[in-house]
């Protein structure tokens, strides 16, 4: 298997035994507050507000900055080891700055997001704890960055699954000592010591996350120390870069503030940014697994290619990796949204809200999917300035549709601001790639349609066999046997996923996909490996 491939994999693996994790907590979570609840959404808003800023001021300016300047310091005399030294220190300061100052704004920033009254006093008790999250996800960001800008790609991908272990014992202890409330019954007067230990634990998870990657820097032989001498090391490019990134954030997370706004207002009661959340989790999933594992694996080459000008290997790398991501992404979609309901069910038994705003989402899984390995062959182009335009264009396009959601009913209000995003991604996703082929002459975007045409067909005809197994076992409507337990729902899904699965590559192999044999091709190798060994053992 090329490096690639081992990257790749090892990425992958992390990554889905961190989300199978996340769909652990996540049920956990629903079991211990309701999805439904008085709690639900005002802890949910609490959480979107350090997700929100570290979105602003880490994530994605980290993403965006760290591995190209890394790569481009890995020249000088000490391999960039003080480069790096003075970008943590610098880092952390600006981190416990803003960590700081958000926790006490808490109550405006609940007030921010659409939060009044009794909901907004209990999303401040609860944002006093999550707030200093920012902090800690800005550190495991910063720190991750550096080890796989230096090829270390495991730590950063396995660190969360330590997250969630400690979140989900949080959330036992929580459920033993204050029990379960699936359906939300419990009374709206929480004590100091309940908001303690559901916000401060999922915190003291994210704190665990980050100091972790300390350790793993020895083995690619560096120690941090603080370096406060920032001149001469060229900061000023990366600030530059960043500022792009930021005002790209911030038009997005100003976005954000207005579904969030929008979904508050269907009140008590009706699907919200919980739900919300909770689609999201399941959405992220197959582009955690697939999306992000490809391209991280590929990102540092491409930063490679471009700063050597190699143009035609960069433009290989791209097609590449979107093909691949492709392949995958698209049968992921397909399934995903014919299970959607089943699915919903495992996490809470009011499951058509969440249904609903699934798919929703789902809609633009694969478009997201390509939005995001287009900004990354920007990243590693140094261009951060292009992302902004092609983002302001999603963004103009979320805050119109979404405010026009207020004239959704409030059963479907939140449903409706996911297909808006799902809308607007698909536009971006459009405008990215055109420009991107602007700019390095082309994207091999023959080869690309040709293959996603294939994939758009399989995945339709695989959509229908998938429904046919859903109609077969009594459908989605209420007492049918897919949604009407934990365990009803799990055999569905397993069942139609497996139908869809062999329809979606039978497809594939009579519509004579070039992409589906490269796709399989490290699992037939392995296999064919296996074959041998067993013969030879005979």
């Amino acid at each position: 298997m090329s490096s690639i491939g081992r990257s790749s994999a090892v990425l992958a693996s992390g990554t889905l035994v961190s989300r199978i994790l996340g769909f652990a907590k996540a049920w956990l979570l629903l079991q211990a507050i309701g999805a439904l609840s008085f709690a639900g959404n005002a802890y949910a808003t609490s959480t979107i507000v350090p997700n929100s800023i570290y979105a602003i001021i880490a994530q994605g300016i980290l993403n965006a900055i760290l591995v190209p300047q890394i790569v481009r310091a890995s020249v000088h005399a000490d391999g960039g080891k003080a480069y790096i030294n003075k970008l943590v220190t610098l880092g952390i300061l600006i981190f416990a700055a803003v960590a700081l100052v958000a926790t006490l704004l808490s109550p405006v920033l609940m007030q921010l997001f659409g939060l009044r009254g009794a909901p907004a006093e209990l999303a401040t008790m609860f944002a006093y704890w999550s707030l200093p999250q920012i902090f800690f996800l800005g550190l495991y960001t910063l720190l991750g960055e550096v080890l796989n800008a230096r090829k270390s790609f495991g730590p950063f991908t396995w660190a969360p699954v330590v997250n969630n272990v400690v979140a989900i014992a949080m959330l036992i202890i929580f459920i033993v000592a204050f029990g379960a409330d699936p359906y939300g019954h419990r009374s709206p007067v929480w004590t100091p010591t309940m908001v303690a230990i559901l916000a401060g634990g999922a915190t003291l998870g994210v704190a665990v996350q980050a100091l972790i990657l300390f350790f793993f820097w020895k083995r690619i032989g560096l120690r941090f120390r603080f370096d406060f001498r920032w001149r001469g090391v060229n900061l000023g490019h990366a600030g530059k870069a960043a500022g792009w990134t930021f005002a790209m954030l911030l038009a997005t997370q100003a976005a954000g503030l207005i579904e969030t706004n929008v979904a508050n207002s269907a009140g008590p009661g009706f699907a919200g940014p919980l739900l919300m959340n909770n689609a999201w989790l399941i959405f992220m999933l197959p582009h955690g697994i697939i999306a992000v594992s490809i391209v991280t694996a590929f990102y540092t080459r491409m930063a490679e290619h471009a700063h050597a000008n190699d143009v035609a290997s960069f433009r290989t790398d791209f097609s590449s990796a979107a093909r691949s991501i492709l392949l995958l992404i698209t049968f992921c979609s397909a399934a995903l949204i014919v299970v959607a309901f089943p699915l919903a069910r495992i996490f809470t038994p009011d499951y058509q809200p969440l249904g609903f705003i699934l798919i929703g989402y789902l809609v633009g899984l694969v478009p997201f999917s390509l939005v995001f390995m287009s900004q990354r062959a920007f990243y590693s182009l140094g261009d951060t300035r292009t992302p902004f335009y092609f983002t302001l264009a999603q963004v103009a396009v979320i805050v119109v549709g979404v405010l026009l959601c207020f004239m959704v009913a409030p059963d479907f209000r939140a449903a409706a601001i996911a297909l808006v995003v799902s809308i607007a991604g698909g536009i971006q996703a459009i405008i990215a790639v055109s420009l991107l082929r602007r700019r390095i002459g082309g994207v091999d975007g023959r080869r690309i349609a040709s293959g996603l045409w294939r994939f758009l067909v399989a995945a339709a005809v695989s959509m229908v066999a998938g429904a046919g197994v859903m109609l077969l076992l009594g459908g989605v409507s209420d007492g049918a046997f897919p949604v009407s337990g934990f365990l009803a729902a799990v055999i569905s899904i397993a069942l139609a996923g497996v139908v869809m699965l062999a329809v979606y590559v039978g497809a594939l192999v009579l519509l004579r996909s070039s992409d589906l044999k490269t796709g399989l091709a490290p699992l037939t190798k392995r296999l064919s490996r296996r074959s041998e060994h067993t013969d030879d053992a005979e």
